[in-house]
């Protein structure tokens, strides 16, 4: 009798667990990016920044933010992190790529004069830099009979900053910032991924772009 005790209950928790809670806070600030400019002029993404421990998760982040663009605005013509790269290397402009980066971690500010020879060779205007500040995954128990956990809250939170430079003048045109928080109750074992939350953070703030 208890076993059919449990199994009702636990059945009757998870069918009321399906739906994921998302607390999501996002602000952006259109400095002087116009509508029509990106669909004009193209957007290529440049390596991101991280927190410490994160910084495996650069090529994984860039990833999904040009994935989800290419799907929710094809318009715009999109130069991947790999691309960029790629163009930068055969260019022979790596040591300026990274004296750069060299530079924007003590000042926060990228060289105009670098920009411009990336902007060059990916052939777009825009470029887009991606910060994580933080991501954290944890779950906790929320029922549980005769020591078996039937349910677990299963939790990620991440805070991410984008900024959108101008490679011809040097400018920073668009930046937004957004905070996510993604929840589900589960019974398995499998945790809110990387993957999930940056793509809901992705397109959170690519709905702000103009």
């Amino acid at each position: 009798m208890w076993w059919l005790v449990i199994a009702f209950i636990s059945t009757s928790l998870l069918s009321g667990c399906a739906k994921n809670q998302i607390h999501s806070t996002a602000h952006h600030s259109a400095i002087s990016l116009n509508n029509g400019d990106l669909e004009t002029y193209g957007l290529a993404f440049i390596t991101p920044s991280t927190v410490t421990g994160q910084e495996e998760d650069k090529q994984t982040l860039a990833f999904i933010f040009a994935e989800v663009i290419n799907e929710k605005r094809p318009d715009i013509k999109i130069v991947s992190l790999p691309q960029t790269l790629s163009a930068i290397n055969k260019a022979g402009f790596t040591d300026n790529y990274k004296a750069m980066y060299v530079d924007y971690a003590d000042t926060g500010i990228f060289r105009q004069d670098i920009l411009k020879e990336v902007g060059k060779v990916t052939e777009v205007r825009y470029l887009a830099q991606l910060k994580l500040s933080n991501f954290s995954q944890n779950s906790s128990g929320r029922f549980s009979a005769l020591g078996l956990r039937l349910v677990q809250t299963k939790e990620a939170n991440i805070r991410m900053f984008v900024q959108i430079w101008d490679s011809v003048d040097g400018s920073i045109v668009w930046e937004g910032t957004e905070e996510v928080t993604y929840a589900w109750d589960s019974s398995s074992a499998e945790p809110v991924t990387f993957r999930i939350i940056v793509e809901q953070t992705a397109q959170n703030l690519i709905s702000l772009l103009p």
